[in-house]
This record gives structure tokens, C-alpha cells and sequence, in this order.
């Protein structure tokens, strides 16, 4: 295996000035165009139509609003199995819409589309209520996560200041989660239950990197003791990882990217927005976990070893 000699303390500053930019990126787009949350979160209902021969969305979209008269938002997508044209329409509010409601709308498209075989597939109903309780708990659950992470990194390494490595472990994973957020802000993708998926998905793959790395770590402690300074051995321990993470890490993100094309192509919106910022968090994950994690615990152990010295 190749050993490669990139000196990552040194970069150090680079890479928390490019997390910085990244950042500061996120704000601004998330002061500017603030959070969309999908209607599992804040309420409202989704309708998928199915209709036939050619057709026009605006006007489309037009019709749909007048019926319900409110403001709508329309997916247009096709089914790879059977073919068959399918709309999806998103109704945010704090009114779901019942039965009579459905087939008045529905009376109403096939009126104003009477070549088009206009007919409802599914309706789903989400309370409003529910969604918010459903987006608390999910914010819960990854809280937890986080929590859980840093307690088993820090028994787990607990020979090279384990609390440490599992806080800089966890200072990589919000990164991570930053990261993911900011690409559902820019891209313009509603927070939905993809987002917590991605998210959960991108703890285990970014934390699977940064145990690898740790687990280098601990082995050249025993090897070199204090032969090497941190800084070096953390430095060495990374690029003697460096192949497998970023093996490991392209595999993935091929896949990914195999996924994004063939659902952009197809047009399934459900799937480019799972597997887009997946792209994206697999990416950030992988840089975190080499660029950030080891080198950050190194100046965690510098300044302890600084306050030591100074009693």
C-alpha cells in the first residue's frame, strides 16, 4: 500500500477556511431563501394523477388552483414500469382534502381535460400536528444519534483520550450534516423524511472513516510511543489510510452517481432527492473524516498538553 506524505496539520487552516466558505454559503442561501419543509413536515396533502396523451402543465397547475383556490406545487413524472404519466400535486395547509372535495377537483380537471383521461391514483392526508411531531422527533432522533456516536468513540479509543476523539468525531459529522442541509437549501429540495435518511445514512459512513483513521492512530501510538509528535503521527496514521478511504469512498459515490442519473433521466423526483445529497454527504463525509476529525483531536491534545505545561 502507497504512503502518501500529505502533511494534513499543516493544511489544517486550508481546510477550516473551505468549511468556512462552505458554510457562510449555507447561511446566506438559507437567510435568502429560507427552509422549505416538505408536507410530511408541515401538513397538507399529495395527490398523484395519472392521465394520458400530451399535456400542459401550466395550464395544468392553472386548473388546479382554481379548483382548490390555492397555490400548488406540481411534480411531472413516469412510471418506468408501466409507463403510465403521472402528476404529483403537493397542497400545503392546515386543511387535508376529504372524499367530496377530491372528486369535485377531479370532476374539474376531466372537464378542462376531456383527452386526457385525468383520474386520481392516491391521496394522502398529513395532519399538521402530526408533521411537526414527526419532524421534532426526527431531530430527536439524530440528536441521539450524535450522542451515541461520541460515548462509543469514546470508550472505544479510550487509550488515546477517547472523550476527545469522540468529540472531533462528532465536530465531523455536524459538519457532514451542514453540508447535506446546505445542498437541500441550494438545490431547492423541500426538508423531507429523505433529508433524515441522508443524514442517518452519512453518520455511519463518515463515522465508519473516521474510526478507521483512529484506529491507525492507536496502532502507531503503541508502535512509535512518543518517539513521533502527535501532530506527525496523526499525519502519518491518515496517509497510511488514505487508499482504502478514498477506494472505499469512490465506490460509493459511483454508485450514487449511477442512481442520480438514471432517476434524472427517468425523472423520479423521489429518488434524485435521496440520492444527490447522499452524493454530496458521501463526499463531505469522506473529506471530514481525513481533513478534519484527526487533525482537529491533534490540536484538541496540543492545547491539553499546553495547559498542562503551564500549572
Amino acid at each position: 500500500m502507497r504512503d502518501f506524505k500529505i502533511n494534513f496539520m499543516k493544511n489544517l487552516p486550508k481546510y477550516l477556511g473551505l468549511s468556512g466558505a462552505l458554510f457562510a454559503v449555507v447561511l446566506i442561501f438559507t437567510l435568502v431563501f429560507g427552509i422549505q419543509l416538505d408536507i410530511q413536515f408541515r401538513g397538507g396533502s399529495i395527490i398523484t394523477y395519472a392521465y394520458d396523451g400530451e399535456m400542459d402543465m401550466a395550464a395544468f397547475e392553472s386548473s388546479l388552483e382554481g379548483a382548490l383556490g390555492e397555490n400548488v406545487d406540481i411534480q411531472h413524472s413516469t412510471d418506468a414500469t408501466t409507463g403510465i404519466e403521472t402528476v404529483v400535486v403537493s397542497l400545503a395547509g392546515n386543511q387535508s382534502l376529504n372524499a367530496d372535495e377530491l372528486v369535485s377537483v377531479t370532476e374539474k380537471l376531466q372537464t378542462d381535460f376531456p383527452d386526457n383521461n385525468v383520474r386520481s391514483l392516491e391521496i394522502n392526508n398529513v395532519n399538521p400536528t402530526i408533521g411537526k411531531e414527526f419532524l421534532a422527533k426526527s431531530l430527536v432522533v439524530l440528536a441521539v444519534a450524535l450522542i451515541l456516536v461520541m460515548l462509543y468513540v469514546a470508550f472505544r479509543f479510550r487509550r488515546i483520550g477517547g472523550l476527545s476523539a469522540g468529540a472531533m468525531g462528532v465536530v465531523a459529522l455536524v459538519h457532514d450534516c451542514i453540508i447535506v442541509f446546505g445542498v437541500f437549501i441550494i438545490c431547492g429540495i423541500p426538508i423531507n423524511d429523505n433529508f433524515i435518511a441522508v443524514i442517518l445514512t452519512i453518520l455511519g459512513f463518515s463515522l465508519n472513516d473516521t474510526i478507521v483513521i483512529y484506529d491507525r492512530i492507536r496502532e502507531n501510538k503503541k508502535l512509535y510511543g512518543a518517539k513521533l509528535p502527535v501532530g506527525e503521527m496523526v499525519s502519518k496514521s491518515i496517509n497510511q489510510s488514505l487508499t482504502r478511504t478514498i477506494n472505499t469512498s469512490t465506490t460509493a459515490v459511483m454508485a450514487m452517481i449511477v442512481v442520480t442519473v438514471v432517476a434524472l433521466i427517468y425523472g423520479v423526483d423521489s429518488i434524485i432527492s435521496f440520492s444527490f445529497p447522499l452524493l454530496m454527504g458521501l463526499i463531505s463525509g469522506t473529506y471530514s473524516s481525513l481533513c478534519l476529525a484527526g487533525p482537529l483531536w491533534v490540536k484538541w491534545q496540543e492545547h491539553k498538553l499546553k495547559k498542562k505545561a503551564a500549572m
